[in-house]
């Protein structure tokens, strides 16, 4: 499958003389990917004519940029696995991933995973990507995810998540009553000891820091939302679950699955700039059914 793809602009007055060079350099296009383009099969093209990037442009010209073609892993199957799509263009996915499913394929999940999905939403709309996902969520964790479809959009989505301009906020139910409307958790978080896969925070971990705030108060749980300022593994589940209130369904962490058989944790919002596009974007998801089910007073 041909999965290239090409940018395009048109040069207007003020860009009159600059090097192509110059050009797509304040398109964020690294030198390494004008390595790429030039070695692997790429091409710059001025009005359809190839070009190298010391050709001057003019007013008028069109230049377009063709990037190599992205391979698929030949290990990385079509599956049929839901999930709804928020909003997409040709650069991105904005999805909201169920609960039980997760980001990419392991050891012990080969198949059914959403890289499986997206690959057959791409098949199905015949969409020449591969995978890009930009932020993972834990398999139980619902909620929006961030796809770049194709190797440039991800490595500008990637600087934005290093630069923290790329924001999340998430909603989780918690046992117990929190005292406190407010506040925030800063505490180092590492991976446990004899533990694959448990964190715990930690003298000698890594800086972890979490926003909280109560929406929502009941007899024996809260409904918080939170905002990240780090994005360690398992953060909020470790952070919660460190002050006495850990996730309900949470069981890796001190919760129990008596009202709810998953972490009750859902990315609910999430906004970037989109810089191919130039344009600020924010989308929300809404609390899936079994956590909305936590918070009827019945329960």
């Amino acid at each position: 499958m041909d999965t290239s793809f090409h940018l395009q602009w048109t040069i207007r007055k003020e860009e009159d003389e600059m090097l192509v060079f110059d050009y797509v350099k304040e398109k964020k296009i690294s030198k390494r990917a004008l390595t790429d383009i030039k070695f692997n099969g790429g091409d710059i093209l001025v009005n359809s004519e190839h070009v190298t990037v010391r050709h001057k442009l003019k007013e008028g010209d069109i230049l377009t940029v063709i990037f190599p073609k992205e391979e698929r892993g030949s290990g990385l199957q079509a599956d049929l696995v839901p999930f709804d799509v928020v909003y997409e263009d040709q650069h991105c996915l904005v999805i909201n991933k169920p609960p039980f499913v997760p980001s990419i394929p392991s050891r012990d999940h080969i198949r059914g995973t959403l890289a499986n999905g997206l690959i057959h939403y791409y098949e199905k709309h015949n969409i020449p990507s591969t995978i890009h996902i930009v932020n993972r969520l834990d398999k139980d964790t619902s909620g929006l995810m961030l796809v770049a479809k194709h190797r440039f959009a991800h490595s500008l989505f990637s600087d934005q998540q290093k630069t923290k301009k790329i924001h999340r906020t998430y909603q989780a139910i918690v046992h117990g009553v929190m005292s406190d409307m407010e506040g925030t958790i800063s505490s180092p978080i590492g991976r446990k000891k004899d533990s694959i896969i448990e964190r715990e925070v930690c003298e000698d971990g890594q800086d972890a820091v979490t926003h909280y705030q109560v929406l929502q108060t009941f007899k024996d749980k809260t409904h918080v939302k939170l905002v990240l300022e780090t994005g360690r593994t398992h953060q909020i589940r470790v952070h919660l679950s460190s002050i006495g209130h850990p996730l309900c369904g949470d069981q890796l962490y001190g919760g129990n699955e008596r009202q709810i058989n998953r972490q009750a944790l859902h990315s609910s919002q999430l906004s970037f700039w989109h810089h191919l596009l130039e344009e600020h974007l924010e989308f929300e998801a809404h609390l899936p059914e079994d956590m909305m089910n936590l918070l009827s007073p019945t329960v």
